[in-house]
């Protein structure tokens, strides 16, 4: 049976409801020597993640991987939630007279990443973080007559291939990355202040690839040189502890929010995001839920601005990306919804102080982080295959190699914690590798 949540407050109105002075006299139909009058063992009260710990499951592996898809808590109200059928099989909402829930839920989801990255607009969603920094890419070449696309080699991996792989055919503008400091793991300032200018559309990413924080209020002053700049978000709980990327001024703010509400599943499906200020709304990829009113006054949502023209211009398109990730949205913004800012911000907070934790016991050990910047949840470090393999055949999974992506660091390992990721992790994988 269901669990009802109720306070002191709403047992005394309850009870006033149907004249009883007390919760004694509910079960008085009961036998007073077949009632017990003991107080039960029952830990707690508990919190959702650690009673269903209580429960007896099959052992599962622990994890330190991340990189682009992260494993975080999702409350059962989330699921419930969106296997409504009215969520799971909507369609995409063409009549908003009956469509008023589905369009409701995308301009909620759109409301909450405009506050969270600290832009004017959000779209409805885009199908991955990957391209929705290219289509922010060409979203810069078409409000500006540009010729490069500067973006830092700290940036994912896939993401520049993404984008490599969008601009391979484009006439007249080539992708430049700007290398990392091989101290630090930010982006080298004094390179990226020759290479970013009126020509060039410039991308970061914070935290970058390695888990690094970018020194975003020095980027900031190069990136005002571009014509266009953008910050790229690959792990969307950032966001509950880290300044809002707007704040510094830039024009777009892209990436993925499979964080918010989503499991990691095989790698997806994924859930791209994309904000931006009001001067770009109309070259914004994907569809627009605004919010207006009926002839009676009533509040009334409705697609404001959907890019459909793709099917009949072809390459002339604003975009052809006309779809959206509207259920995994709908799950971003009842995860959203059911943790509020303050309980966002406390997941973060494990995320970040976790990491922390790992980074101090890995030292004990003498191995310690690549890179010497602070670090968010996720940090580079040392490991040859050999242990690696080692561990993966105890059950632990450290880390995902970056050598193939990035031969300046051949046996560089990236380490991943989040809430998941308890204190008895830790300590296995120490002794592992003791």
């Amino acid at each position: 049976m269901p669990f009802l949540p109720t306070s002191d407050e709403d047992r005394r109105r309850l009870l006033e409801a149907i004249g009883i002075p007390g919760e004694e006299e509910l079960f008085a139909s009961i036998p007073a020597h077949a009632r017990y009058r003991g107080t039960l063992k029952v830990e707690g009260p508990l919190d959702e993640h650690s009673l269903r710990s209580l429960f007896p499951m099959a052992a599962s592996r622990v994890v330190f991987a991340g990189g682009g898809i992260y494993r975080h808590y999702i409350p059962s109200v989330v699921d419930a939630i969106t296997s409504r059928q009215e969520f799971l099989t909507a369609y995409t909402p063409y009549q908003p007279e009956i469509s008023q829930g589905t369009l409701q839920a995308m301009f909620e989801f759109q409301s909450m990443m405009a506050s969270l990255t600290g832009m004017d607009a959000s779209n409805a969603s885009m199908y991955d973080g990957a391209t929705s920094l290219a289509e922010a890419a060409l979203m810069a070449t078409r409000a500006k007559d540009l010729h490069r696309i500067v973006i830092t080699r700290g940036t994912h991996p896939a993401y520049r291939g993404v984008l490599k792989t969008y601009f391979r055919n484009s006439q007249g503008v080539e992708v430049v990355e700007a290398p990392f400091d091989r101290e630090t793991g930010q982006v080298d300032l004094p390179v990226l202040e020759k290479l970013v200018a009126e020509d060039a559309a410039f991308f970061i990413q914070q935290p970058n690839f390695f888990g690094v924080m970018e020194p975003l209020d020095a980027v900031s002053r190069f990136a005002r040189k571009a014509s266009f700049w953008g910050v790229v978000v690959s792990e969307a709980m950032s966001l509950g502890l880290l300044k809002p990327p707007g704040t510094y001024g830039c024009d777009v703010v892209a990436g993925e929010a499979q964080s918010l509400g989503n499991q990691a599943n095989a790698g997806g499906p994924l859930l791209g995001f994309f904000c931006t200020r009001k001067e770009h709304l109309r070259r914004m990829p994907g569809r627009i839920v605004g919010l207006s009113r009926d002839n009676a006054g009533e509040r009334a949502f409705c697609l404001t601005l959907a890019t459909r023209e793709q099917h009949i211009r072809r390459e002339k398109a604003t975009s052809n990306i006309c779809s959206n990730q509207s259920l995994c949205a709908l799950k971003a913004a009842v995860y959203l919804s059911s943790l509020g800012p303050r309980g966002l911000r406390e997941v973060a907070l494990q995320c970040a102080s976790g990491a922390h934790a790992l980074t101090d016991a890995l030292k004990d050990l003498g191995i310690a982080p690549v890179f010497s910047a602070p670090v968010f949840n996720e940090f580079v470090v040392r490991m040859d295959e050999r242990t690696r393999q080692r561990l993966e055949d105890t059950g632990i999974v450290p880390g995902i190699p970056i050598g193939e992506h990035y031969p300046e660091v051949p046996d560089g390992l990236l380490m991943t914690v989040t809430e998941m990721n308890t204190n008895e992790d830790i300590r296995c994988l120490i002794e592992a590798l003791s």
